[in-house]
């Protein structure tokens, strides 16, 4: 069953007639770039880091925009996008709370939610998937807010080591907000799953 899921995706891949696209090649660079940012943090290369990251999230920016302004929006593209986003999240997350942090350490309990609200998006794809039920992955507003303030917090964190801020409060301020934008953003695809399911 997996099996043939996988080859409906080969198959509408194939289909595009030009999935390699500026927007694309820019979602691609994303995901070459996630292996020397955790790199760069676990040898403290905090500037190398940064300006890593700040490249990764211009080309999230822009291949969005170029496959909309350019009219290139294909189906690979609609599933590596927010992959990438995922792993570069994660992976930045991960290697500031096992390794090190360049100001506030990012807390394990933060790190395991977020494994286990993919785990759980991830499942329910499965279930559906294995279910037939037709879907289409597309990010939500409050998937798209969690992504976007996770995506903000990270540049705060190299700001504050930067220009030596210790404003502790709103560290733990941002931390509670953006566990609570996780949950209530899984709460909002799991709605989405279920009515899926219903029908």
């Amino acid at each position: 069953m997996l099996k043939k899921k996988l080859q409906r995706f080969v198959k509408r891949v194939s289909r595009d007639r030009s999935w390699f696209t500026i927007s694309n090649f820019l979602t691609i660079i994303r995901f070459f770039l996630i292996p020397f940012i955790v790199v760069g943090i676990i040898y403290f290369k905090w500037v190398l880091v940064f300006i890593l990251l700040l490249v990764a999230t211009m080309t999230d920016l822009f291949d969005g925009y170029l496959a909309r302004r350019l009219n290139q929006q294909t189906a690979l593209g609609s599933y590596l996008d927010p992959i990438a986003d995922k792993l570069l999240l994660f992976s930045s997350f991960a290697s500031l709370a096992f390794v090190r942090s360049p100001s506030f350490k990012i807390p394990v309990w933060f790190v395991l939610l977020l494994f286990i609200r993919e785990l759980i998006m991830l499942a329910g794809t499965l279930i559906m998937t294995f279910l037939h039920i037709e879907f289409e992955i597309k990010p939500t507003i409050w998937g798209k807010l969690t992504t976007f303030f996770q995506s903000v917090f990270i540049f705060w964190i190299f700001c504050c080591y930067f220009l030596t801020w210790n404003p502790v409060k709103t560290y733990s301020f941002s931390i509670v907000l953006l566990a609570l934008f996780s949950i209530f953003s899984l709460g909002h695809y799991t709605l989405i799953g279920i009515r899926h399911l219903k029908r």
